[in-house]
């Protein structure tokens, strides 16, 4: 199949990059890894008249983090960059860990952070783990810039608070101190493959006793979701095996996973319930670390 004709722009800078997207609003679409854009434009799901490359623009390619300070992870940072970041081993191991498990290695090598949140996929693995992190991504525009939390940002599939001139630069993710953090994806054993289902967790312990938590579920729903009737289940509690069964119970009842070729809803339930389970087990592990 081959790709249809349109303009091509690789603006220099951040601004022009902009300004070019203000100018062909809606008719625009921005390139930057090109995993998913080049797929749908070569089946004619999407036939932008300007594709405006990010290319040149390297500064969104960091990975940076001072002592005590957020981190800051460039829109541009492909997936095996997020896996293979010393620094994000050390310090976020649960964003590295989640990047590697995803798709295959040429995948990796090109799709980027930004747009895995972006495409706005419900089974996206990105999304969940930063999550349940706190984190918050920056948008530019030739207005200015605003942050948004990134829960807030998801409004269903393929739609979120993006505007049509507005770029994605960067994911903050808040120091992090105690919390413990997993992702914990199930896919077909193929190379490439979506998560059928995919649970995040990040937990803070006080001896046996959970005092905070916050579960989100990939492929669950239309956007990443929040299980908070889970989460209640835990906090505050003593964590037994039975505890942490309850939870996966509660997170699976309050999923809504649709039927497709890869799963029917009741078998993504009870994944659901299996993934949020063991999840919370390995991050309570790791937060005694």
């Amino acid at each position: 199949m081959y790709l249809p004709d349109f303009d091509y722009y690789a603006p220099p800078d951040l601004s022009e990059a902009c300004r070019l997207l203000r100018e062909f609003g809606s008719r625009a679409k921005i390139l930057a890894g090109g995993t998913d854009l080049l797929h749908k434009m070569k089946h004619e799901e999407f036939t932008p008249e300007v594709i405006i490359s990010l290319k040149n623009l390297s500064a969104l390619r960091e990975i940076r983090s001072e002592p005590g300070q957020d981190l800051l992870i460039g829109a541009l940072a492909t997936q095996n960059e997020i896996a293979n970041s010393s620094l994000l081993q050390e310090k976020y191991r649960s964003i590295s860990e989640a990047a590697w498990n995803m798709a295959n290695n040429q995948i990796r090598h090109m799709g980027t952070i930004g747009g895995n949140i972006v495409n706005a996929v419900p089974s996206a693995d990105l999304p969940p783990i930063l999550i349940v992190l706190g984190a918050r991504i920056t948008l530019v525009s030739t207005e200015g810039e605003r942050t948004v939390p990134l829960e807030e940002f998801f409004l269903g599939v393929h739609k979120t608070v993006i505007r049509d001139d507005e770029i994605l630069t960067q994911v903050i993710v808040p120091a992090q101190t105690t919390t413990g953090s997993t992702y914990i994806r199930f896919g077909l054993r193929k190379s490439g493959a979506l998560a059928i289902a995919g649970v995040a967790v990040a937990v803070t312990m006080e001896g046996e006793i959970c005092r905070s938590a916050r579960i989100v579920l990939a492929a669950a729903a239309p956007l990443p979701l929040r299980a908070r009737q889970a989460e209640q289940v835990i906090v505050g509690q003593r964590v037994t095996p039975g505890l942490l069964e309850q939870a996966g119970l509660a997170a699976a009842q309050e999923s809504r996973p649709r039927s497709s070729i890869r799963g029917s809803t009741e078998y993504r339930r009870d994944l659901i319930r299996v993934l949020t389970r063991r999840a919370l087990h390995k991050a309570i592990q790791k937060e005694h670390i």
